[in-house]
């Protein structure tokens, strides 16, 4: 008997710590990250991941929520990454995002997606720009502004939710 509660015990701090410090599962309670990432949708979010590089354009990021974003309890966010320190961000006419002046390929977008609400912006030192891929129902930096990076969890790594459609980010 004693072993196993020793054993269980084990298996319980190993998990925190696990939990804590390297790993992290995600449940995606709305439709912002559409068709990337859906309602119901469950990910692995790796912590270390920016303690030892660099956050990439692109990179698909979980953050805690601002105070202007913040509702219903939702305490972490997942939205992609689109603009870096220093980068200006911006709709134009076209619908597109362009980041500096090129226009971004977001091939992970369905086609005829369109950006709007995006002035100009000016993302600053220690900052990202984040946005849903459904634009049309995602509350993000166009809305709350630039975020801390320092308010990063993690970069999800991996889907694990629903079994079918398990992939690698």
């Amino acid at each position: 008997m004693l072993e196993w509660v020793v054993l269980i015990g084990a298996a319980l701090v190993i998990a925190l710590l696990i939990k804590t410090f390297l790993f992290q599962a995600f449940f995606i309670p709305s439709e912002s990250m559409v068709p990337t990432l859906k309602v119901g949708d469950r990910v692995l979010v790796n912590k270390l991941a920016y303690d030892y590089g660099d956050v990439d354009r692109g990179d698909v990021v979980v953050f805690k929520a601002p105070p202007e974003a913040s509702s219903g309890g939702i305490e972490d966010l997942v939205k992609r990454v689109i603009g870096l320190p220093g980068d200006t961000v911006e709709a134009r006419d076209d619908g597109a995002v362009y980041v500096n002046g090129r226009r971004l390929d977001e091939s992970y977008l369905p086609r005829g997606t369109t950006t709007s609400n995006l002035p100009p912006t000016k993302v600053p030192a220690g900052h990202i720009f984040v946005m849903g891929d459904n634009r049309g129902a995602s509350r993000d930096s166009r809305f709350f502004g630039p975020v801390e990076e320092s308010a990063i969890v993690g970069r999800v790594f991996v889907k694990i939710w629903p079994p079918a459609s398990v992939r690698l980010f």
